[in-house]
């Protein structure tokens, strides 16, 4: 059970930081980054959660498979 949810969290975060990097290079983005010097909070949500839930995917496989 533990290893299928890691492997969903892996799934997903790779799909957010997908999404997060189409965002970090929209034209919206680049007119906050212009104006603000700063990427909009939309981008940086989805990238610091595509990186969170990776890394407890990845965690979470090596947890389990120490339990072994």
């Amino acid at each position: 059970m533990i290893k299928v949810l890691s492997f969903a969290l892996i799934a997903c975060g790779v799909a957010l930081l997908y999404f997060g990097g189409q965002s970090f290079h929209s034209l919206s983005n680049d007119v906050s980054r212009i104006v603000t010097g700063a990427p909009t909070d939309r981008t940086m949500i989805l990238i610091v959660g595509g990186v969170a839930a990776t890394i407890a995917g990845i965690t979470g496989l090596a947890v389990s498979g120490r339990r072994r």
